[in-house]
């Protein structure tokens, strides 16, 4: 977080393993409650420091390195022949599906698009 257009006053501490703690205050009341709330987690601040030094550091390089082979995402079906009584929509074949509710059995042709989908296919039921 950084200071807004209100900070009138910024303490910043630099705990023993680099990390930054930066406190933001809009007046004094403020300030001092800040400064209260800090010293009573301090502890609590030294022991997650000390825990998660333990956590090796990766270089920007070391990171980007994760990323020169990008996983390989299969094409959308485009090119298929539709088996005889199935249907298809733009996101290729559709699921049949069939269940029963509260109102009686049911059918029909579901759109494989992700459920959510803001471009997802209107069922296709069978009546």
């Amino acid at each position: 977080m950084a200071a807004n257009e209100n900070t009138k006053f910024q303490v910043n501490f630099k705990t023993g393993d680099g990390s930054l703690i930066n406190l933001y205050a809009t007046d004094i009341k403020d300030l001092e409650t800040g400064l209260t709330d800090l010293s009573m987690v301090a502890s609590l601040i030294k022991s997650t420091s000390a825990e998660l030094g333990s956590v090796p550091v990766r270089t920007v390089e070391q990171i980007a390195k994760q990323f020169e082979n990008p996983p390989v995402v299969a094409p959308p079906i485009t090119n298929y022949v539709e088996a005889p009584g199935s249907k298809s929509c733009k996101h290729g074949p559709m699921a049949f599906k069939s269940g029963t509710s509260a109102k009686g059995p049911w059918q029909g042709y579901m759109c494989n698009s992700p459920k959510g989908s803001p471009d997802k296919c209107e069922t296709i039921w069978v009546r």
